[in-house]
C-alpha cells in the first residue's frame, strides 16, 4: 500500500459558547488559533470582514511529508492534558474533533490507524474526520 504524499492534522473544539481562554486552561495549551461566535476576523490574503457563526479553539500538528497521522496524532495529545475528566468538561458544551487532510501521491494511497491511537481519540471523545485529496487537484 503506497503512502499518502502528506498528511495536515488539527484538534478542532467548536461550539457556540466556546471561550478560547477556557478552553487553553482546561486543555493545557495555547491553540495555533481561536475564535468566539459573533467576532470579527479578517481574512490574512483578502482583507474581508466575516463574522465567526461559532467559537472555535485549533491546534494544528506540524505538516508531514510523506505522510505520518500517527505521529501527529501523538504530536498532538502529547501537548494536551491526558485528565479525561478535563476533556469530559469541554465535550460538555462543545464538539471536538481530529480533522485530517491527507494528499494523495497516485491513484492508490492509503493508511492504518492503530487500536492504540484509535483508543486515545475516543477515550477523549475525539471524532476523526478525513478528507482526501486526489493528486490530481494539487
Amino acid at each position: 500500500m503506497a503512502v499518502f504524499e502528506r498528511s495536515q492534522a488539527t484538534i478542532r473544539v467548536f461550539g457556540d459558547s466556546l471561550n478560547p481562554e477556557e478552553v487553553t486552561a482546561i486543555l493545557g495549551c495555547e491553540p495555533t488559533t481561536s475564535q468566539r461566535m459573533g467576532e470579527e476576523i479578517i481574512g490574512q490574503k483578502t482583507g474581508t470582514v466575516r463574522v465567526a457563526r461559532t467559537g472555535l479553539w485549533r491546534l494544528r500538528a506540524t505538516q508531514r511529508d510523506p505522510e505520518d497521522l500517527p505521529g501527529q496524532i501523538d504530536e498532538l495529545l502529547g501537548r494536551l492534558t491526558d485528565d479525561m475528566r478535563a476533556w469530559s468538561t469541554v465535550r460538555e458544551t462543545c464538539q471536538i474533533d481530529l480533522f485530517v487532510g491527507l494528499f494523495m501521491s497516485s491513484g492508490n494511497n492509503g493508511l492504518s490507524i492503530s487500536p492504540e491511537h484509535l483508543l486515545a481519540l475516543g477515550e477523549r471523545g475525539i471524532e476523526l474526520g478525513l478528507d482526501i485529496y486526489d493528486h490530481s487537484e494539487d
